[in-house]
């Protein structure tokens, strides 16, 4: 399932990291959101707005595009 499709707070695993965007992909690997990395997601901002995730005690905002092509699955 794509990251967009969790509940608020609900533990899953990275299956596929697809980002379009090589820069985008890079960034995400330095702060250590890549394949098989536990991530919920804590925020999701209205009308298409970036949604906050936390990783490893840490809060990253990514936009909702990038999001729809991260897959996931339940833990």
């Amino acid at each position: 399932m794509k990251l967009t499709e969790i509940e608020l707070s609900k533990p899953v695993r990275i299956t596929n990291m697809a980002c379009s965007n090589r820069l985008v992909s890079r960034r995400l690997n330095d702060l250590g959101i890549m394949e098989g990395t536990l991530i919920s997601i804590i925020k999701r901002l209205p009308f298409g707005g970036p949604i906050t995730l936390e990783a490893s005690n840490q809060w990253i905002s990514i936009r909702r595009s990038e999001a729809l092509q991260i897959l996931v699955e339940a833990v």
